[in-house]
């Protein structure tokens, strides 16, 4: 028996080495740009000078971690990182939901259905890059929307430059980019709801309405979970290059994300250790995050990890 099994392991391990081998470049890639820059973590507990490098550098315990906490951009950037993650996490559930249900309760003509789902996906391939741009030219001061309300008459408004607009600019447009990809997974789980169901609905005299509240909603119910708790994770990510393209100086006080403000200090102002004891703490709660999350959706969507 035992020999059978050796047999069957020998043949398994045949078959999937091409896999293997195509599996090596991500390995490599992975292990050089995600791994190996973990060893300058270190620069979170010394005081480093980058003519001593880490062995030269005085070890500084946590002060560095204390330092950024009494920092007065710090807690703002904390507070603005949970808030924004926050409603672009949930309205990046609901909005392609809705927008997913209608699309499969109204629009019934395939070739129609597929238009507007590629039209709705657009975004989703597009670089911050580029739409940061797109983003500047119609909500800038001589933008189209100020070009209309001065043609109506009515004052320019500084979009980008107001801190009463920017962080539903930033919400808006971070949903609107993504919406494509959430939607296309709904209404794949949709298409996976038992016809016979809606068939029997029918019989039972239940409406278009009454069958979405009954038989559609329920069964994509799971799928709507696993999602929201998967987002959980993500509660520390605003959005870095989507932000470092639209923001400024004028809207630090609503806009500025824990990402951005450590990049400021690293890279703008070269204070290595401040910047790794900021980004250190950022990587620690997403990772208590993340377990929480697997644990959630364990408990409620049979979503196992491992």
């Amino acid at each position: 028996m035992s020999k059978k099994i050796k047999t069957i392991k020998k043949s398994n391990r045949q078959n999937t080495r091409f896999l293997h081998v195509m599996m090596l470049p991500a390995v490599i890639f992975t292990c050089i740009f995600c791994y190996l820059p973990m060893f300058g973590l270190v620069m979170a507990f010394q005081d480093y000078k980058g003519f001593l490098g880490f062995t030269g550098s005085k070890f500084v315990g946590l002060e560095n971690f204390i330092y950024i906490f009494k920092m007065p951009g710090f807690l703002s950037a904390l507070r603005n990182t949970v808030s924004i993650a926050f409603f672009k996490i949930i309205l990046s559930i609901l909005v392609p939901l809705v927008l997913a249900l209608l699309l499969n309760e109204v629009v019934k003509h395939a070739r129609y259905k597929k238009l507007v789902q590629t039209v709705i996906f657009i975004p989703y391939f597009l670089s911050w890059a580029i739409l940061g741009g797109v983003i500047q030219q119609i909500l800038g001061y001589n933008g189209s929307i100020n070009e209309l309300l001065k043609d109506l008459g009515m004052t320019p408004i500084l979009f980008l430059l107001n801190n009463q607009w920017f962080r539903p600019i930033i919400i808006t447009t971070d949903v609107w980019k993504g919406m494509g990809y959430n939607m296309v997974v709904f209404l794949a789980a949709i298409t996976n709801v038992d016809i016979a169901l809606y068939e029997v609905a029918k019989i039972d005299g239940a409406n278009r309405w009454q069958q979405l509240l009954n038989i559609t909603i329920p069964g994509i119910r799971s799928i709507v979970i696993l999602l929201t708790i998967l987002g959980l994770g993500n509660i520390l990510n605003a959005g870095f290059e989507q932000i470092l393209m639209l923001y400024n100086p004028v809207v630090y006080s609503t806009g500025d994300i824990i990402d951005t403000f450590v990049y400021r200090l690293g890279i703008e102002k070269m204070e290595y250790s401040y910047a790794a004891a900021a980004g250190l703490f950022k990587s620690a709660v997403s990772f208590v995050f993340v377990m929480i999350t697997i644990k959630l959706a364990n408990k409620f969507s049979d979503y196992r990890v491992f």
